[in-house]
């Protein structure tokens, strides 16, 4: 049975906000977006700051749970079998004995997700802007934010599984 890397997940649930403090700092694009979102200093003081970062860490431990079946192609052989291993043939226990670490880095990861972010989660997030009359300036800004945040965490959870150690590249 394939383990899910829960401290690995856990872990790139914290990726969002890492990179939201980095993306959205004033320096960077924080002016920008406070902006075009209407969003001032008065209206962040006043929000509960805690609740926000505890339903962002639990909301991105979702995200992280999708991400795994994306970039750990092996849960797609384990999925072919109907997820229980105790009905697999020996053709499945002969190819996860050839390749159940194939493909497993921070690399591999991150280029699944990259094209998750741009390819699913852009456009999905370019739609509903749209429908809310939003510039595409809010759409290239909060896109590319999620579309670099996603990469991030499926690169560390590819290539982070609790037996083997973390790997950037894949290995031979």
């Amino acid at each position: 049975m394939l383990p899910i890397n829960f401290l690995a997940i856990f872990t790139a649930a914290f990726i969002p906000l890492i990179t939201g403090f980095i993306w959205y700092h004033p320096k960077v694009f924080g002016t920008v977006w406070m902006r075009i979102t209407g969003v001032n200093e008065d209206k962040i003081k006043k929000s509960n700051t805690f609740l926000i970062f505890l339903f962002s860490i639990l909301l991105s431990i979702l995200i992280g749970m999708f991400l795994q079946f994306v970039t750990i192609h092996q849960f797609g052989a384990l999925g072919m079998i109907g997820g229980d291993e105790n009905l697999s043939k020996p053709s499945y226990d002969a190819f996860m004995k050839d390749y159940s670490m194939a493909f497993r880095s921070f690399g591999h990861g991150a280029l699944h997700s990259f094209m998750t972010g741009l390819f699913f989660v852009f456009p999905i997030f370019a739609i509903n802007a749209l429908f809310e009359r939003k510039s595409w300036k809010y759409v290239f800004l909060n896109g590319g934010y999620w579309t670099i945040t996603i990469t991030i965490m499926g690169g560390i959870i590819c290539g982070w599984y609790a037996v083997e150690g973390f790997n950037f590249t894949t290995p031979k």
